[in-house]
């Protein structure tokens, strides 16, 4: 396993996962910062998970190790924000299960593609990078929660939440329709 600077940011955002659980186990009474705090641990994680794939291509610093572990960090972060939010009552289990059961069937669809080597059929496009940057400013929004700065949060988290649902959905038809050939191909 390579350690560079990339793959310890990657690290560093799993590491944070157990922190934002964390955080949800403070009774919101004792601890009033606690959606501020949580919120700004998933723009931190956010934020490394752009900048350690910049730095790696930068740097040519890239590894199958990497290439690994970097959606393994964000399905996890993501899917921990989602349950945490679940559990709150800021989003609606369905948003929650179509988020997670894309990244599940997405990721097992990839690895089986890279098995039958055709995992250029669904390598992420533009629309994956868009429904990813969608989901990281809804996820933020709704673990604040609150009106600031003339801004209500919770509302515009609950609305790019339900347009990340609709990407989710839209994105997973897109990568199925585009390895559809591969599967079928290799189904018989």
């Amino acid at each position: 396993m390579p350690l560079n600077l990339p793959i310890v940011l990657t690290w560093l955002r799993i590491a944070m996962i157990p922190l934002l659980v964390a955080l949800y186990y403070l009774p919101a009474e004792t601890m009033p910062a606690r959606d501020a705090l949580a919120a700004g641990a998933f723009i931190v994680a956010a934020v490394t998970d752009w900048l350690d794939g910049y730095l790696a291509r930068r740097w040519r610093q890239t590894s199958a190790f990497g290439a690994f572990l970097d959606p393994v960090a964000d399905k996890l972060m993501v899917s921990a924000a989602l349950l945490i939010l679940l559990g709150e009552g800021r989003v609606d289990a369905v948003i929650a299960l179509i988020i997670i059961g894309r990244e599940i069937t997405i990721s097992a669809l990839r690895e089986w593609m890279a098995q039958v080597g055709a995992r250029s059929s669904v390598a992420v496009n533009w629309l994956g990078k868009f429904k990813t940057a969608v989901q990281m400013t809804a996820i933020p929004c709704l673990l604040y929660h609150e009106h600031a700065w003339g801004i209500d949060f919770a509302w515009w988290g609950a609305r790019l939440v339900e347009v990340a649902a609709v990407m989710t959905d839209w994105s997973m038809l897109y990568y199925l329709k585009q390895s559809w050939p591969a599967l079928k191909a290799r189904s018989g």
